[in-house]
């Protein structure tokens, strides 16, 4: 016997290659909260990791978010962090780990995690994706085959994103 619904199509994906101590990826929250509110779960954002070498605390950052996606909170830590970029500038490993205490996560586990650097394999493959694709710096969007580069500028770019993501989505219908 056949399932009477239609399988639902899966999101479109909007892929945001990010940097934790990075001044444009804050500046790029409010674009990305308002990709969330207006498409929920009809557009999956995928955290990508592009730590730069000139950010000391980006590798670490990028391995504590993967931490925090694995017990479920990773975009509320990724704010949390980007919106104190200086203070992860002048406190390093510990205040990513304070952070996730902060937010209610096993601080511990955040902790051990960093130590052991069971992520690193996730950071390294998304750097070395990110690389092969073109991205130089952070914030990079990367929809439906498109690399849109907001290193340099926010301008416009939420609105070419909507303007993708409105078009795949029409196309499911």
């Amino acid at each position: 016997m056949s399932d009477p619904s239609p399988a639902r199509a899966a999101a479109p994906v909007l892929e945001v290659w990010c940097e934790l101590q990075c001044p444009e990826c804050r500046d790029a929250l409010d674009d990305v909260r308002a990709l969330r509110a207006r498409y929920g779960d009809r557009l999956e954002l995928r955290l990508r990791h592009f730590p730069l070498e000139k950010h000391k605390h980006s590798f670490a950052a990028a391995q504590a978010a993967e931490e925090a996606l694995e017990q479920g909170r990773g975009w509320e830590y990724v704010e949390a962090v980007l919106g104190r970029v200086e203070e992860l500038d002048r406190g390093g490993e510990p205040f990513l780990v304070e952070v996730a205490r902060e937010l209610g996560l096993d601080a511990e586990e955040f902790d051990t995690a960093l130590i052991d650097g069971r992520h690193i394999l996730i950071v390294d493959a998304d750097q070395a994706e990110g690389k092969a694709i073109g991205v130089s710096g952070t914030p990079t969007y990367v929809i439906d085959g498109e690399r849109l580069d907001g290193g340099t500028s926010q301008d416009g770019l939420r609105a070419r994103i909507e303007e993708i993501a409105d078009r795949l989505l029409a196309g499911q219908d």
